[in-house]
């Protein structure tokens, strides 16, 4: 287990540092809060948490256990929660976890699999002492604002991939690579968006939950949250209908230059069957054909030929299709 920070806070601002294994250290006085953040605990680890502070044994079995969604659960007068993270690495949505528990004065942040660590956030939130003031549940929003905000490259980035496929469908055909590359991104966004719902449920339960220790005032940045949720779902089903559109146009320019090709053909073909005819009647080997000893049928029947030929073309160059 690595402790990524453990520090008291009154009035906003940073008291000093906990230490963990020392129990009068972690003692909360009225008016201060302890923020603990940890990263990828094992059983042992969090059993010892545990016991240190208290937490409820249903909600530590539940930290145990990975969680395909986010979720949202109360054990007495102590809250868990588990929010989703994800990012983009080879055209693949990553995710990690990021939960925490939550309680009167007190709330440790468990980071597993997740590649953004929060002390960014921390300095943040430290760096305005008025917000931070608030409270345990004012640092929970922060938290799980942060990890929508990691929503935003990930779509960012897959947007600009299916905007580059778009124009290459419009130059050439799109090669087998790339249509499934294009199915895959589809597949990835599927998957993302049914991660978007449940936390956008979870969002809007933390709004409405009634516990002692939160504050009515953080509720609408709960809300916050949940809009901001809703704004990465529009986007992931805005780029979802794009890569649809871009499957349909690959499909409808692929058809429309098969159709060119053919038309060229035909009518290469086209000319090309009446010098062909004429050969082929005049290589038969009658005795009596008209013209056949007539001193200019040779020429006759080239020009007769070209005619034909060069009408043709001229034909099918009007209807454009040559």
């Amino acid at each position: 287990m690595t402790v990524a920070a453990a520090s008291l806070y009154a009035e906003g601002r940073r008291v000093r540092t906990l230490q963990l294994d020392d129990p009068d250290s972690c003692q909360v006085a009225e008016g201060q809060f302890a923020w603990i953040g940890l990263v990828d605990p094992d059983e042992a680890e969090l059993r010892k948490m545990q016991e240190r502070f208290g937490l409820h044994e249903l909600a530590v079995d539940d930290a145990l256990v990975e969680h395909p969604l986010p979720k949202v659960d109360v054990y007495g007068e102590q809250i868990f929660v588990v929010a989703r993270t994800a990012w983009l690495k080879d055209d693949q949505i990553v995710y990690g976890e990021t939960s925490a528990f939550l309680w009167k004065d007190h709330i440790m942040t468990i980071r597993s699999g997740s590649a953004r660590a929060h002390a960014a956030l921390r300095s943040h939130l430290e760096a305005a002492p008025i917000l931070l003031s608030r409270g345990v549940d004012y640092v929970l929003y922060a938290v799980l604002d942060f990890v929508v905000d990691g929503y935003g490259p990930l779509v960012e980035d897959i947007e600009e991939e299916v905007l580059a496929m778009e124009r290459q469908a419009l130059d050439a055909f799109l090669s087998r690579e790339d249509v499934t590359r294009l199915f895959n991104l589809r597949q990835e966004l599927m998957r993302f968006r049914r991660v978007l719902g449940p936390m956008e449920e979870m969002a809007a339960k933390l709004e409405h939950l009634h516990l002692p220790f939160l504050d009515p005032s953080v509720r609408p940045y709960f809300r916050d949250v949940r809009d901001h949720v809703r704004r990465v779902a529009s986007a992931v089903d805005g780029l979802r209908d794009v890569l649809s559109s871009v499957f349909e146009v690959a499909n409808l320019l692929e058809q429309q230059r098969q159709g060119t090709i053919t038309r060229q053909l035909a009518s290469w073909a086209a000319i090309l069957a009446v010098p062909t005819a004429v050969a082929g009647l005049y290589g038969m080997n009658f005795d009596d054909m008209p013209e056949l000893h007539w001193q200019y049928g040779y020429f006759a029947v080239l020009g007769g030929v070209a005619i034909v030929c060069i009408g043709l073309f001229l034909a099918f160059r009007r209807a454009k299709w040559l």
